[in-house]
């Protein structure tokens, strides 16, 4: 049975609570009697070290209002909270392209470039750590970050807070998702809104339907590239649900090899010197779909990418038939965006106390 969880407009606005009641009815339902049936050997391997993934990525005692996701999507797709009025979280995370924008480093304010690739923000919420060098806990201060970044949408807090201040829809909005607040509208609550809707962006796979019991979700060519998925030694650092973002590593990227030039990493965090060239291990899911790859964005090739982290950091040579069969494997984790998700709000028009456009 698939397992493709999907918010619509209609739903999410009107009936969340019992959206949500009954999607936990039938993931269990179902989980339940697919626990009945007896796993093969691959399914039980593949469960030591991964897990379906779960409804949302809401923690115990998370507000997971209908409101406050909606609030936190129309902030995700909101342009004006930067200085050009151009930029959105949407700009490098886009949905229509899975979460990401498909560019070696994202492109910001004045087409400045960034220092490293945009990671997807599809199942971001499912990491323990933040950005490339982990430098935030979760998505709720991960999204306030680029937002005042010089870089990309080079804004202020005080900008953001005068544009969404000078528009009475937003007010009122923030006002009704914290009620218990004096002064809901602050630069935290940004944040905290737009991680909602981060925390329903779970793609489900057919890997997840065949880890739930399904053995004929993968084709016979894909089992066997989890198998060599898992002998080449890939799980050890690609688990948990997300199949990465739980772990770091030290990597420099042939691109930096060959420059001379590499990126320090979670040094810049850290200041500890057993922290330079180390990266958070990324997440595998809709890896097909998220070039290009690396924290430098310098690999378009998933082949390729295969190749070189497995003989970097797994020291194994692979021959042209084992790649295959684990790019074969890749392609069992794509998954569906949330229907939800992909629909674009409508955002409230700008007053004459909305803050003009700026471009130097």
């Amino acid at each position: 049975m698939k397992r493709h969880a999907q918010f619509s407009k209609r739903t999410l606005l009107f009936s969340l609570p019992f959206v949500l009641f009954a999607t936990t009815l039938l993931f269990s339902h179902c989980t339940a009697r697919d626990s009945e049936k007896e796993l093969t050997e691959l399914q039980e391997r593949a469960l030591t070290f991964t897990q379906p993934l779960p409804d949302d990525a809401f923690l115990e005692g998370m507000n997971r209002s209908e409101e406050l996701i909606e609030l936190g999507k129309m902030l995700f797709y909101e342009p004006r909270l930067s200085k050009s009025g151009l930029i959105s979280c949407n700009t490098c995370h886009n949905m229509a392209t899975f979460g990401v924008d498909q560019l070696p480093v994202s492109v910001g304010h004045m087409w400045q470039k960034g220092p490293r690739n945009a990671p997807t923000v599809l199942n971001a919420a499912l990491h323990t750590t933040q950005f490339w060098d982990g430098s935030e806990p979760d998505v709720e201060s991960q999204a306030l970050m680029p937002i005042l970044d010089p870089l990309e949408m080079a804004a202020t807090r005080e900008h953001v807070l005068a544009v969404l201040g000078s528009m009475p829809e937003y007010v009122d909005f923030f006002r009704r998702v914290f009620p218990d607040e004096d002064n809901p509208l602050i630069y935290e609550n940004v944040g905290v809104a737009i991680g909602a809707f981060e925390r329903i962006l779970l793609t489900y796979s057919p890997f997840d339907d065949f880890l739930r019991g399904d053995a004929n979700a993968l084709s016979d060519s894909q089992k066997q590239g989890l198998r060599t998925y898992i002998d080449t030694g890939c799980h050890s650092c690609h688990g948990g649900p997300a199949l990465g973002g739980r772990t770091f590593s030290m990597f420099q990227t042939p691109a930096e090899l060959a420059s001379g030039e590499s990126d320090i990493g979670r040094f810049d965090v850290t200041g500890n010197e057993l922290d330079k060239h180390v990266f958070k291990v990324p997440s595998l899911l809709n890896i097909k779909k998220t070039y290009p790859y690396f924290h430098d964005g310098s690999e378009w090739s998933l082949h390729e990418t295969v190749r070189v982290v497995a003989k970097d950091m797994l020291q194994q040579e692979l021959t042209t038939t084992e790649i295959n069969e684990i790019v074969a494997f890749l392609g069992t984790l794509t998954g569906e965006i949330p229907a939800y998700a992909l629909e674009l709000p409508v955002l409230p028009p700008s007053t004459p106390k909305t803050p003009r456009p700026v471009f130097d």
